[in-house]
């Protein structure tokens, strides 16, 4: 037995859907978390016939006739394969929004069970909803439904309406024919009759205590978090308090046990191995892989801590007030107010943030989104944060700050230049965003969130930053002629050999020896890569003192074997944070953009970005920090500009297009 779970963005879908089926995904504030259907069995603690029952979550969307590429899934999905059930998850603190879709779902003859949630919000607003007379209005059964809480939730009562409605028909009293939603004059005709048959139900199911002229606490939080200008400040402080306590305080604190295990069995497997194993394999073994994702490994407290933190700041209903703030300057530069969206969700991984990209309408404005979206500081790169702040900047908390402003500062900046090179003007969109209301997180929620992201971490350490750790850990031990390297004639390996050439180019940015260059090739296969690929190429067996929590390599300075400065340590930072994301990453842009030309063209966006906010960063640091500019300062200069003029007869172009179009408008006229 089939049964689809429908509602509009924001009615808790999701979380009823985690809660039916003891599954985890991921619960977000807006619209288009949910980018596609997932599939789970419901509990057999809830389902008590003898039936086997598969839930089917389906993407959040308010009417059955698309707007979105989200709400295509869902009406294929209801019309196509046809499940045995709908569950319709209504909002009860928003009826009026929520019933109109459940009149459209009623319509299309398949049983339909309304599960009205979050009563107990309701509740808290004194509001009283006469369920008994709503379940006959609508001629369907609806049951009262808290999905956030683990008993007497109305979960039970759910199932069995489910089991009791399965071949049962339907109808609506208003409606005297089927509407045929792919037709527009059809459902124009009984759209009206729906609003109207909403409007009236409403009012005589529902009673409400309402104080307009009264601002309740959660207006006078809004007043200062969602304001247009105290709202940025107050994000700056909210996210240096973040990776503070993720960075500084509490994450050292539970990487110092990691750490510690880590050491414990990197020494039981050298005194298992003994002195008669091959040097090279030994090498292979505890440097390659055991040292190389040891390191990465090694991050995984800090990580942990900080997406634990996102979690209940999202699941508190502010990260929906950060959406709202930003939406004004996304509109001014050409991007949808969605467009923040899929770069909230890219915070945590980039692949799911470009899927989300989907909402957008707009076809240039979603294709932009999905080309900027990668800018974003993903949980990817968060160890390549972590690790250069431990080293470099003694665990500031504004290194990973600003690495975020500065992020959006380039989205910003990138968004303007595409707009201006294809020439199009700005497209007028309409951003409806429902702010939830402020409540205490759940600890469990962010706990459960934060163990998927940990556990997706541990299995990509296993597997790709594995076998990508031992590939470099090989190509380090031999050259051509497959003869181990001498100790000191490490430049003559293979590893050396490939990564010369790319190192020659980053000179002007401050970083040109091969083993940097080295960890930030494997930094386009997985961005933890450049961790563990700098533990590899430099022999450094772990970057966290569990003694100190310092990040050193045992009695040298980490900073000294890299041999790099703190200006270039900065500016090898942001190169990797802001050149293409991962392989993965690039395959999503793929998919949404839809267009070839499209992705090469965001692929060398995003070099040419990168390089040249590094450039910046590391000749613009050595001016202020040295009095001088750094090495390479000229052909680097030389490269950067041909790169900027390029963009701006690109920008020209586009702008003569425009122009023209003008032109030739005008004529018609």
């Amino acid at each position: 037995m089939k049964v689809a779970l429908t509602g509009n963005p924001n009615s808790g879908k999701t979380t009823l859907f985690n809660a039916i089926t003891g599954k985890i995904e991921h619960v977000g504030n807006w619209a288009g978390v949910t980018v596609d259907k997932k599939e789970g069995d419901i509990k057999k603690s809830l389902n008590k016939s003898s039936l086997s029952m598969t839930a089917v979550d389906l993407p959040g969307a308010y009417s059955m006739s698309p707007f979105t590429s989200e709400e295509n899934i869902t009406r294929d999905f209801v019309k196509n394969e046809k499940p045995d059930v709908l569950i319709n998850i209504v909002d009860s603190t928003n009826l009026n929004r929520s019933l109109f879709f459940t009149t459209q779902l009623l319509e299309l003859g398949i049983p339909v069970v309304v599960a009205l949630n979050k009563t107990d919000m309701s509740r808290k607003k004194k509001t009283v909803l006469d369920v008994a007379r709503l379940s006959k209005a609508l001629n369907c059964p609806v049951v009262e439904t808290v999905s956030t809480k683990s008993s007497q939730n109305g979960l039970e009562e759910l199932i069995l309406k489910v089991v009791e409605v399965r071949g049962s028909a339907q109808s609506v009293p208003y409606i005297s024919e089927k509407v045929d939603f792919s037709q527009a004059q059809s459902v124009q005709s009984s759209d009206r009759r729906r609003y109207d048959f909403v409007k009236e139900l409403v009012g005589k199911v529902e009673t409400r205590k309402i104080k307009s002229n009264q601002q309740t606490r959660q207006d006078a939080v809004d007043r200062v978090v969602a304001n247009k200008w105290l709202g940025i400040p107050v994000f700056m402080l909210v996210m240096w308090s973040v990776f503070s306590i993720s960075q500084t305080h509490v994450g050292p604190l539970f990487a110092d046990i990691l750490v510690g295990w880590i050491d414990g069995f990197y020494v039981l497997v050298e005194s298992l191995l003994g002195g008669d194993v091959s040097p090279v394999l030994k090498a292979l073994l505890l440097d390659g892989i055991i040292g190389g994702v040891g390191a990465v490994v090694g991050f995984l407290p800090l990580i942990m801590v900080l997406f634990f933190m996102l979690a209940l700041l999202e699941d508190c209903g502010y990260m929906a007030r950060v959406a709202l703030v930003m939406d004004r300057f996304f509109k001014k530069v050409g991007l949808s107010g969605k467009s923040i969206i899929p770069m909230v969700i890219g915070t945590g991984c980039a692949i799911p943030g470009v899927m989300a990209t989907r909402t957008i309408k707009n076809e240039r404005q979603r294709r932009t989104t999905a080309m900027l979206t990668p800018f974003m500081p993903c949980g990817a790169k968060l160890p390549v944060i972590a690790l250069f702040a431990g080293i470099f900047f003694n665990d500031a908390a504004w290194v990973g700050t600003s690495m975020y402003f500065l992020a959006i500062g380039i989205i910003i900046l990138g968004a303007l230049i595409v707009v201006r090179i294809t020439g199009e003007k700005n497209a007028r969109s309409y951003f409806i965003l429902e702010l939830p209301e402020y409540r205490f997180p759940s600890f469990k929620r962010a706990a459960v969130s934060t163990m998927s992201r940990a556990k997706a971490f541990i299995i990509k350490a296993g597997t790709i930053i594995l076998l990508c750790n031992a590939a470099v850990q090989i190509m380090q031990t031999f050259n051509w002629q497959l003869q181990v390297v001498a100790e000191g004639a490490e430049n003559t390996s293979i590893l050396a050999s490939i990564s010369s050439p790319f190192a020659f180019v980053l000179i002007p940015l401050g970083f040109g020896a091969w083993q940097l260059a080295a960890a930030a090739i494997t930094g386009f296969i997985a961005k933890e890569n450049i961790v563990g690929t700098l533990a590899v190429v430099f022999s450094i067996t772990n970057f966290i003192d569990t003694e100190e929590l310092a990040l050193i390599s045992g009695s040298a300075d980490v900073a000294g074997i890299m041999g790099l400065t703190t200006v270039a340590a900065l500016s090898y930072l942001v190169f990797n944070l802001f050149t293409p994301p991962c392989f993965a990453a690039i395959g999503a842009m793929n998919s949404e953009m839809g267009d070839k030309k499209w992705l090469w063209a965001g692929i060398g966006f995003q070099f040419g970005m990168g390089y040249v906010a590094s450039f910046l960063t590391y000749q613009i640091g050595s001016l202020f920090s040295t009095g001088s500019f750094g090495q390479g300062f000229i052909p680097g200069l030389v490269l950067v500009s041909t790169l900027v003029g390029y963009v701006v007869y690109l920008m020209k172009k586009g702008d003569s297009k425009t122009s023209l179009k003008l032109s030739v408008s005008a004529k018609g006229v």
